[in-house]
C-alpha cells in the first residue's frame, strides 16, 4: 500500500478529536512522557534530549505514514483542537493480510473523560472503512487494567498472553493479545 492519509472530514466525536501533530504540540507531549503512569507502560527514553526526541518521533511517524505502515494521531479537544488530551495510532498496517494494531495514550489531565475508549472506536472505524482491516490487534502489559478496560468498551476479544512478548526496560514483558474484527466494534 502506498501512503495513507488523514481523513477527511477528521474523525471525532463530542469527546475527542483526531487530527494530525501539530509542532505546537511538543510541550504536552513532552510533560505527558514524565507522567509516573504512562512510564510505567512505557520504556524509558536514554536521549539527554526530550525535546530532539519527541521532533524525531514526529519526523518518524510521517515516515511511517508515507510508507503506508501507520498513521499516528493527536487526541484533541473538539471545543478547542489546540489541547492535546493523547495520542495513538494505527500502526503495523498490513494491507496484504487485512490487519493492523492499535495503540494509545492519555494526558494526565484528560483521564476519566473516556477518551481512549472513543478515540479507539474513531480509529477503529477508519480501520476498517479505509484501510479494508479485517483482524485490529490491541496489546498492553498483564499490569495495565486501564487499557485493557479499554480495548473491552471497545469490543475487543480478549485472546490471551503472549509469553516473553516484547524487550521492556532491560528485560521481556509479557502481553496480553485483543483482537477486533468488523461488525465488533461497540
Amino acid at each position: 500500500m502506498g501512503e495513507l492519509t488523514f481523513p477527511e472530514p477528521l474523525p471525532g466525536d463530542e469527546i475527542v478529536l483526531l487530527r494530525p501533530w501539530r509542532e505546537l504540540d511538543i510541550p504536552v507531549v513532552l510533560a505527558s512522557m514524565n507522567d509516573p503512569l504512562l512510564r510505567e507502560f512505557t520504556s524509558p527514553s536514554e536521549n539527554p534530549d526530550p525535546e530532539a526526541e519527541t521532533r524525531g518521533f514526529f519526523i518518524a511517524q510521517e515516515e511511517y505514514r508515507l510508507r503506508g505502515e501507520a498513521l499516528n494521531f493527536a487526541f484533541a479537544d473538539p471545543a478547542d483542537d489546540t489541547v492535546v488530551l493523547g495520542g495513538g495510532s494505527v500502526y503495523d498496517v498490513d494491507t496484504g493480510l487485512a490487519r493492523a494494531a492499535v495503540g494509545y495514550w492519555v494526558a494526565p489531565q484528560a483521564r476519566g473523560r473516556g477518551v481512549a475508549t472513543h478515540a479507539v472506536r474513531l480509529m477503529a472505524r477508519w480501520a476498517f472503512s479505509e484501510l479494508g482491516t479485517a483482524r485490529l490487534e490491541l496489546t498492553c502489559s498483564p499490569d495495565n487494567i486501564a487499557s485493557q478496560r479499554v480495548a473491552e468498551r471497545s469490543g475487543f476479544v480478549r485472546e490471551g498472553v503472549l509469553r516473553s512478548y516484547l524487550p521492556f526496560k532491560g528485560r521481556r514483558r509479557d502481553s496480553v493479545m485483543f483482537s477486533l474484527l468488523p461488525g465488533e466494534l461497540r
